[in-house]
Order: structure tokens, then C-alpha cells, then sequence
């Protein structure tokens, strides 16, 4: 598959470190504020000797493996079957290959900042698609066929998706200058700063959003869950459970716009919870998880996958959850229900009725109620983005009332500030012990904060099998080990440690010396976090304590 790029200087990148605080008043190198924001654009073209094919990769000092490239190629039309003429927009979601650089530094410092559910995955790349086909009888095949391509790292759906609306049509009309001229535009675009309104200059506009606030665009994030739930609006809550206790669902689709939506609506459904599990908003034959995620010989990962083609019916008819989405009717027209639950073998086509095909029985009663407020709204012809925030707010509710005995236990965990002694190390969160936890929820679980009723004890086990228990739990450790660090930090910087080395070896006051050394190596790599006077005083303590060494044990140390 051969691809060509524009002629552009290759540029060399700094060696940095990372973990330290960006200063933006550095002299940045060409592509450095691209790179902040977009890994490179594509254009696919179809061959009718090697079938899809890059065409062009900008900026042309950008490498992308022969695995990267052909995923790319293969994810960027839609499948055939699909007959999507004229212009489609939509997004997928592909591994990055081994071996490949750390996050640049403006990746760090944006995770660090920014909320977890909106954290870039290091080994993912997203790919927001604009695919046009039109007749052209000038073309053997009898058809132009073309997509221009947005890779990058950064999950922000509705901005990207924008932006390529911008992009492509400009290149459809005039070719690869205008291309070369969007990736200049964008080269100048500031950091990608959580809670900074952004102003984004791109071909004539300007996009103004702020991250991750609301903004102009709904958000940069989110896509609009009430319109991709439409036809199989009574099983809301059924799918909220699946994605949250981390099975694999299948998402089946005329098109993939329609599987990107829904896709990447279940997994914004369990928000502020992070979604630890893979996910493809668009998936074919030709993915090279194809074989992974389709086998037979062992059950079915804890993914997401959209699909279009219907080879896939078969293919994936046993996996436990399906969901069948209908075309998409006009916005703000009643829509035509799937009310009852299907059992999965059920499914033998991709043409079969729109539905949620499954076999698994809800923990939780369904809350009959947000169903009824919906459909009155769509009765009285409601705003579509107010029934979107309608169905956000319920679910957010839902996971917080989900979430907050899992916050008060772990808050329970942690030690007493009290007992956080600067002659002592750090301490540590204690272990999560689930039989304890469910002790609590008599007293102080879900029922506090939702009516809902149901067996969540039996809801929270099976959440305690998932990767999305996994990744919060490994989040929170994290943070809260951080808290720790930052107060016994705080307790180092505020004693008399002067008069504690008084009587101390030799051995224990190099020893402290170290640990001092560490703390103000925390300090700096959290320097958002830790107070400057903090670690002015740390730092004071530290020179007072090893000028009480001999000098010969200075100058070691001092190195």
C-alpha cells in the first residue's frame, strides 16, 4: 500500500523531560503546537489495483507504521454495502503500534489537569473521517471515492468532528494546498489547557470552546446520546448497566455514522466514571483485532464494537449483547420504539428489527418515569438538546448515586492526618476489602441519593469483576497516595528538623537528606499541586541540615 507525502522539512524533536511544567513562553518548533492537537491528516483514495489507499500524509514528517496505515485505509470508507453516497462523517478508534514515542509533553501535563473521563490514551489514536462519493463517468470504477482523515489522541468528538467539516470540502474544492493551509492554521493553536476558553482559527473561522466546559459546541466531548438512543430508548438503563459492569456489546448499524454515535453514546453513559474497556466506534473485517475479537474458542472481550457489515451478524451472533439501531428518523419526530428486550440468538441478520438483543436480567427496577418525561417531550416537539440534557442528568444522577458509597468507603481507607508524622514515610491507603464495603450499604448505599430499587449489592459485585472497577480503584489510589504525599510533605517543610538531627547518626541524617531530596523531586514534577512556600521551606531545611555534614560529605551530596 504506497503512500506519498508533501515535501516538508523533517524536523527533529527536543529531548525534554516530560513531567515538567510547559513554558509557554518557550520558542516552539514548527509543528510542535500541531502535534498539541492532531498526530497528522490523511487523505484515502480508492485504487483499483490495491483497493483503499493513502494517498497523502500531512505533515510529511509524520510516520505511521504499515499496520497503522492499513487500518487507517480500511476504516476511512465506509463498507460497501453501506451505499453512503454523497458526503459521511464519522469517527474510529484503532491501537497505536509498539514501540512508539511517550506522550509529548503538552499530553502529559493535559492528563494531569484534565478530567479522567476526557484523559488521552497513549496507546489509542482516533480517526475522524469525511468520506465523499459522487458518480463521475471521467473514473473507470465510475465513482469517486475519497476521505480525508484527522489522526489524533485527544478524545474531543464534537470539536474534531467540526473541524473536518471545515477541512475536507475546502480539500474536495482545492486540492492539497488547502490541506497544507488547515494544518498551518492549527499550528498555531494554543495549548490544549483544561478550564482556558480556546480560540481555535481554522480556514476563515474560529472555534471557541473551552475544555471541558460547555462551550459553543454542546461540548467538546460528548455526542448527543438522546438521538442515538432513540429507537431503543426503553432499554436505557439496561445498556447503563452493561457498559458499567464492563460486557461486551456489539452495536450493528446501516451505517457507520450511526455506529460511532451510539458507540461512543454508551460510553459517555456511565460519565464521571471513566470507561476502562476498548471500544471501536467503527469496526470491519479487515481490523487487525478482526481475528481477536471474533473467535469463538474463548468468550468475548469486555469491548464495544460498532459494525456495518452483515457478514458480522454471523460472525458475532455469540456474543451475549446486541444492539440493532434503525436509520435515524428526523429530529424531534416520535420514535418508533423498541420496547421489549430480544433474546440474543435471536439476531440472525443485519436487516433484522431495531432492538437490544440479550439475554441479561437487570439488577436494577426500571425507572419508568425519565421514559415518560422523554416521550412527553418528544410529543410537544421539545428541543432535541433539551431532551439530550434531560437523559444526561438522569444518568449522571444514576452513576453518582452508583459511585458515592464507592467515595465514602474509600475515603474511610485513608489515614488520620493526625498520624502522618514527618520522622516517619508517607502513608498508604489501606486495601479495599469488597465484603466490607458491602456492610456499608445497608446504612449508606444507593438508596440514599436514587429511588430506584433493585439488588445493587448483587450489581456492585459484578462491577468489582470489571475493568472499569479496576481502572477507578487504580485512579483513586493515585490520587489519594498523592494527598498523602503532599502531606507529609507538609509536615516535612513545618518541623523542627534541625533539632531532631541533633542527636542522630550520621547514617540517619543522610538518610533524611534523601528523603527530602524526594519530596522536593515530588514538588517539582506536581508543581500545580504543592505551595511554593511549601517547598521554600523544605528547601531551606534541606540546605540548613547538609551544611551540618563535613564538607568532604557536602560535596558528595551536593552532587
Amino acid at each position: 500500500m504506497g503512500d506519498k507525502t508533501l515535501e516538508t522539512e523533517d524536523i527533529p524533536r527536543s529531548v525534554i523531560n516530560e513531567d515538567e511544567p510547559i513554558n509557554k513562553s518557550l520558542t516552539m518548533l514548527p509543528w510542535d503546537r500541531f502535534s498539541n492537537w492532531i498526530h497528522c491528516a490523511c487523505v484515502v483514495t480508492f485504487d483499483l489495483e490495491l483497493g483503499q489507499a493513502m494517498e497523502l500524509i500531512y505533515p510529511g514528517h509524520i510516520k505511521l507504521t504499515d499496520k497503522e496505515k492499513m487500518n487507517i485505509c480500511y476504516l476511512s470508507f465506509p463498507d460497501s454495502n453501506s451505499g453512503c453516497m454523497g458526503d459521511t462523517q464519522f469517527h474510529f478508534r484503532i491501537r497505536q503500534c509498539p514501540g512508539r514515542k511517550p506522550l509529548v509533553r503538552a499530553h502529559s501535563q493535559y492528563n494531569r489537569d484534565c478530567p479522567v473521563t476526557l484523559q488521552l490514551d497513549d496507546a489509542h489514536y482516533y480517526g475522524f473521517v469525511y468520506f465523499r462519493q459522487t458518480k463521475d463517468r471521467s473514473i473507470r470504477r465510475g465513482y469517486f471515492q475519497k476521505s480525508v482523515v484527522l489522526i489524533t489522541k485527544l478524545p474531543f468528538i464534537a470539536l474534531f468532528n467540526q473541524v473536518i467539516s471545515i477541512i475536507a470540502p475546502e480539500y474536495f474544492d482545492n486540492g492539497e494546498p488547502s490541506l497544507e493551509a488547515a494544518c498551518h492554521d492549527i499550528d498555531q493553536w494554543p495549548l490544549p489547557v483544561p478550564g482556558d476558553t480556546l480560540n481555535l482559527p481554522i480556514m476563515g473561522s474560529v472555534i471557541q470552546h473551552s475544555i471541558p466546559a460547555h462551550s459553543i459546541l454542546p461540548s467538546i466531548h460528548e455526542v448527543d446520546i438522546y438521538s442515538s438512543f432513540l429507537s431503543i430508548l426503553p432499554h436505557v438503563q439496561l445498556l447503563w448497566e452493561l457498559v458499567l459492569i464492563g460486557e461486551p456489546i456489539v452495536v450493528m448499524a446501516s451505517s457507520p455514522t450511526i455506529t460511532c454515535n451510539t458507540v461512543q453514546a454508551l460510553v459517555n453513559m456511565i460519565a464521571p466514571l471513566k470507561f476502562c474497556s476498548d471500544f471501536r466506534p467503527y469496526f470491519t473485517i479487515h481490523d487487525s483485532e478482526f481475528r481477536e475479537y471474533t473467535t469463538k474458542t474463548q468468550a468475548p472481550p469486555p469491548v464495544i464494537l460498532g459494525v456495518t457489515n452483515p457478514f458480522f451478524a454471523k460472525t458475532l451472533q455469540h456474543w451475549p449483547h446486541i444492539i440493532r439501531i434503525g436509520e435515524m428518523g428526523p429530529l424531534g419526530s416520535s420514535p418508533k420504539l423498541a420496547n421489549k428486550v430480544k433474546k440474543a440468538a435471536a439476531l440472525k441478520t443485519l436487516d433484522s428489527n431495531p432492538g437490544v438483543y440479550t439475554r441479561y436480567k437487570s439488577f436494577l427496577t426500571k425507572d419508568k418515569a425519565i421514559l415518560k418525561r422523554l416521550m412527553k417531550g418528544s410529543q410537544l416537539k421539545r428541543p432535541v438538546e433539551a431532551q439530550n440534557a434531560i437523559l444526561r442528568r438522569h444518568l449522571l444522577e444514576l452513576t453518582h448515586s452508583f459511585m458515592i458509597p464507592l467515595e465514602r468507603y474509600i475515603t474511610s481507607l485513608m489515614p488520620l492526618q493526625r498520624n502522618i508524622s514527618p520522622h516517619k514515610g508517607p502513608p498508604k491507603l489501606r486495601p479495599f476489602e469488597t465484603e466490607k464495603f458491602i456492610e456499608t450499604l445497608e446504612q449508606s448505599g444507593p438508596q440514599l441519593t436514587s429511588g430506584i430499587k433493585g439488588d445493587w449489592e448483587a450489581l456492585y459485585r459484578r462491577f468489582f469483576r470489571s475493568p472499569n472497577f479496576e481502572g477507578w480503584y487504580y485512579q483513586r489510589q493515585k490520587e489519594v497516595n498523592q494527598k498523602l504525599q503532599l502531606l507529609h510533605l507538609e509536615a516535612l517543610s513545618n518541623a523542627n528538623l534541625s533539632e531532631w538531627i541533633a542527636d542522630k547518626e550520621e547514617v540517619q541524617i543522610i538518610d533524611l537528606i534523601l528523603k527530602i531530596k524526594d519530596k522536593l523531586n515530588f514538588a517539582t514534577h506536581n508543581h500545580g499541586l504543592v505551595g511554593k512556600e511549601s517547598v521554600s521551606r523544605l528547601q531551606k531545611q534541606l540546605e540548613d541540615i547538609v551544611s551540618t555534614l563535613p564538607d568532604d560529605l557536602q560535596s558528595v551530596i551536593k552532587t
